[in-house]
């Protein structure tokens, strides 16, 4: 900052220095502060493999720097560690996520629709939804509109043909991402979850068949993955 003042450093040459500074050492994690400087957004903590304590501490440190805080996979035990320590943290139990929401501010420019196709995939579609809401996005829901009854996503279309991005999560033979990629004309992501019986196989029948749509609209993130789906809506929704 010094250097800025003198004029020996330009304010951009700053900036590019403070891009990859600081992190936090924990001894169990590296808290990264300056995520949201790199890429927009401040780290989100992944909850698998995280005793109830360490979790909390890092969501500690990271609200501390305000702004929200996001971590996913959570569970109840994670998210009581957390509420001793962070006042205003909820905990949202379809999507298993920690939120502690203190900016409203709207960085997306029009609206992110989450689409389930039945009602097993909601899970996965909240997570999805938690996502995009925490990263400054007006969001709606259109839930269990498989194509086994068609007739329920079409009674819908007034919804998505006022989306700028559609996140659609299904099972079974993953076929709803191609028929919505169809129907408008914004990029579709597409989110096969585990839903299914036997040849189903965990989701890998449903992540096979969206990479396959002959809808040139539709890309794919991995089996269950709505946390990727709605960050990379919210980036798009940004532009």
């Amino acid at each position: 900052m010094q250097s800025v003042r003198r004029g020996g450093v330009s304010p951009d040459e700053a900036v590019e220095r403070l891009r990859h500074l600081p992190f936090e050492e924990l001894g169990f994690a590296k808290v990264d502060h300056h995520r949201a400087l790199r890429v927009g957004v401040q780290e989100v903590i992944f909850g698998p493999g995280k005793t109830p304590a360490n979790l909390a501490a890092i969501f500690i440190k990271l609200a501390a720097r305000g702004g929200n805080v996001l971590a996913t996979r959570a569970t109840p035990e994670q998210f009581a560690a957390v509420k001793k320590k962070v006042r205003g943290a909820k905990y949202r139990e379809l999507a298993r996520a920690i939120v502690l929401q203190r900016d409203s501010t709207k960085t997306g420019k029009g609206l992110i629709v989450v689409v389930s196709a039945g009602t097993s995939d909601i899970p996965v579609a909240e997570e999805a939804l938690v996502t995009a809401e925490v990263m400054g996005n007006d969001v709606e829901h259109v839930y269990d509109v498989g194509v086994a009854g068609i007739h329920r996503l079409l009674a819908h279309g007034d919804t998505l043909s006022r989306a700028r991005v559609i996140i659609v999560c299904a099972g079974m033979e993953g076929a709803l991402p191609s028929v919505v990629g169809g129907l408008v004309g914004v990029p579709v992501i597409a989110v096969p979850t585990s839903v299914g019986y036997g040849a189903s196989f965990k989701g890998v029948t449903a992540l096979l068949g969206m990479l396959n749509s002959c809808a040139s609209n539709v890309s794919v993130v991995n089996i269950d993955n709505g946390f990727g789906a709605g960050y990379v809506a919210s980036m798009i929704n940004r532009t």
